[in-house]
Parts: structure tokens; sequence; C-alpha cells
């Protein structure tokens, strides 16, 4: 199924002064641990002096980023397409457009995608890379 809201990020650009980053000139990633789980990184530590990373992620349908924290980074969520469910700190968050969701720093938590997939921005404050 294509998700067209998902593919209107995928196929967008970042634009500031000076510079305008066509999304579509950035490979997907493959995550180093979780199967399934692919990343565009956006606006990376290089860009911002190391201050956030921005990164749009697609999670094929059942699959799952486990239970982990990030010792130095705050981590947001944008749901953008799809349905799952985030776990955070212990409490349950059902996942679907339009929600966002915060993970403070050395917080506990896993996102489990739906049957549609999930798509999603992340965002990391400091970067995580």
């Amino acid at each position: 199924m294509k998700n067209d809201t998902f593919e209107s990020f995928n196929d967008g650009e970042l634009r500031i002064p000076g510079m305008n980053i066509r999304f579509e000139t950035i490979s997907w990633s493959k995550h180093p641990v979780f199967e399934g789980v692919e990343l565009k990184h956006i606006v990376t530590a290089k860009e911002t002096d190391g201050r956030f990373s921005f990164h749009l992620v697609r999670i094929a349908p059942g699959c799952v980023i486990k239970d982990h924290i990030h010792a130095d980074q705050l981590e947001t969520h944008e749901v953008i397409e799809g349905d799952g469910l985030c776990i955070n700190n212990g409490e349950e968050i059902v996942y679907k457009p339009g929600v966002i969701s915060i993970m403070p720093s050395k917080v506990h938590h896993e996102v489990c995608a739906g049957g549609k997939g999930l798509y999603m921005f992340a965002k990391f404050i400091p970067a995580l890379c």
C-alpha cells in the first residue's frame, strides 16, 4: 500500500537560507540493530554543531524497535502515517497520524509497528548522529 502523506515527505526537501536539500538525494539506512527499520538522516550533527538531529523513519509492518534508552538525548516522535504502539517509560501510547511522543534521556522506550507499518519523524536533542 502506498502511503501518500509519508511519500510527500520522502520526496520533500529541507529549505533553510542558503541551503536546499532534496530528501530524494539522501539514502535510506538500515538500522544497525533493529530489523525492518530504516532511516533517512535529514539533519545531522554536522549541520547543527551537534545540537540536534532530524530523521525520517519507516518501520515495516510488525517490526519493533526494542526497548532501549538514550543516555544523553531527548527524543521525539511525530507520527506521519501508519499505526503502532509505543511503550514510553512503561506507558502504552497508541501511535497513529498526528501523535507526538517525547522520551527524555534515560527513559526506556520501544516502538512496535502495526499492520500498516509506521512512518514518523524522530528528532534528537542533542544530535544522535
